[in-house]
């Protein structure tokens, strides 16, 4: 007798079938990887910029300059802050964001010179 070995056709095509779902199953969970990492870059980044505004106040001993802030902020991988007149400039993944500074402590008047003093951080946009 003449014994063969290997899979079965029907054997191979149950194994592509089973990989198939399993990868229909995986894909979804990374599509958004991207997104999420990026609202995470986002709030570290405000996060950062209201411990500059502390550390800034801090050693101001009042409230400090759009200016101030600015150079106090520590970003990760190489990035930087830099002062503009609505608020502080960061870069995240080329894409430049603006975390808002406003002149009363309401957050409602909004800075307008990177000289003004600031009295509250408000949200990245």
């Amino acid at each position: 007798m003449n014994k063969q070995t290997g899979f079965t056709l029907i054997e191979l095509v149950m194994v592509i079938v089973i990989i198939g779902i399993l990868a229909a199953m995986a894909v979804p969970r990374f599509v958004d990887m991207q997104g999420e990492a990026e609202t995470a870059a986002q709030e570290g980044t405000l996060a950062a910029v209201r411990t500059a505004y502390a550390t800034a106040t801090a050693q101001a001993n009042g409230y400090p300059t759009v200016t101030q802030i600015a150079a106090n902020v520590q970003t990760g991988s190489g990035g930087t802050a830099t002062a503009a007149a609505t608020g502080v400039q960061v870069v995240i993944n080329t894409t430049t964001y603006t975390v808002l500074t406003y002149t009363d402590a309401t957050c409602l008047t909004p800075t307008a010179a990177v000289g003004n003093a600031v009295r509250c951080v408000g949200n990245i946009n």
